[in-house]
């Protein structure tokens, strides 16, 4: 178990958005559903109130405040892709259903939650050795939508867009 857990603010939609997290990767599943025990702000009494879920071994809580609460892209979720399939897998994913893509690999769901999709190899064209090629990286990303792994390569060996 997580020490520190994330607490997301749902109006009335914690548990579908819950479901939907656990369905993007491996190692994640609903943990527990707790229902209101009596009418109030957060809901009527039998309604969800709170779950708590695991995704990618990270544990989260969903919470049905009672009210509408906007997020920013002050906060959001780091997801650490393996190749562009899983970029491409999680981007479509999060980007559904009334998702909003936002540049360098950011993606806010449809519950308004944001999440950066990054591929595993970033840091290594970013921060690689040579600095004319992480200048060319940097600028690459920077004109992304959904980051794109091979482009990201090209940019830093300094090769033409195919």
């Amino acid at each position: 178990m997580s020490k520190v857990s994330p607490c997301l603010w749902f109006d009335g939609e914690a548990e579908e958005a819950a479901k939907f997290y656990v369905s993007l990767l491996p190692n994640s599943k609903i943990e527990t559903v707790q229902k209101n025990p009596v009418d109030g702000p957060a809901g009527k009494a039998g309604t969800v109130l709170v779950v708590e879920f695991t995704v990618a071994g990270q544990r989260f809580m969903a919470l049905n405040g009672g009210m509408r609460v906007e997020y920013t892209h002050a906060v959001s979720f780091k997801i650490d892709c393996a190749d562009q399939a899983e970029v491409d897998h999680l981007w479509d994913a999060l980007s559904a259903n009334g998702g909003q893509p936002v540049r360098c690999g950011w993606v806010r769901d449809r519950f308004g939650v944001s999440w950066q999709i990054v591929p595993s190899a970033l840091p290594k064209y970013l921060g690689g050795p040579d600095a004319a090629g992480r200048q060319r990286a940097m600028q690459a990303m920077l004109g992304m939508i959904k980051l794109d792994v091979e482009g990201l390569r090209r940019a830093y060996e300094g090769q033409s867009a195919a």
